[in-house]
């Protein structure tokens, strides 16, 4: 069963699919035209967050890339969030313009992965931006 806000993630999935077969300008615009049309449509991801310290506060999950990076791991659907090795603990589900608005706000943070384990595309703030019309 799939949250109805969820549905339509998988056009998502199949542009990054196409991308990682064909690495071109090109499909990397078509990929970030459907994450817009998705966030158009009031579209959804899923994101992982950490457990509970002790100041009772929400923290996003991070995972931090070779070069010591942070980015926000964020998934299109249950099925993407299960396909990794390490399984996130907690989650929660958000609009696609808030993470994106939270995640250029965020200090510390590069930006996005979206699908670490599979269909993997690594939004940094200027993707992001592009996706939201700020450029």
């Amino acid at each position: 069963m799939q949250d109805e806000k969820l549905q339509g993630n998988e056009k998502i999935e199949a542009a990054i699919a196409a991308l990682q077969k064909e690495p071109t300008q090109e499909m990397l615009a078509h990929v970030l035209t459907v994450i817009r049309r998705r966030m158009k449509e009031e579209g959804e991801l899923i994101v992982a967050v950490e457990p509970f310290s002790g100041d009772s506060r929400l923290k996003l999950q991070a995972i931090q890339t070779g070069d010591g990076s942070s980015w926000w791991a964020v998934f299109t659907s249950f099925e993407e969030e299960m396909k990794g090795a390490e399984k996130v603990m907690s989650t929660f589900m958000g609009s696609i313009r808030q993470l994106f608005e939270g995640a250029l706000k965020a200090e510390g943070i590069k930006g996005i992965i979206l699908n670490p384990w599979n269909r993997t595309l690594m939004m940094d703030k200027t993707m992001i931006r592009i996706v939201l019309g700020d450029y």
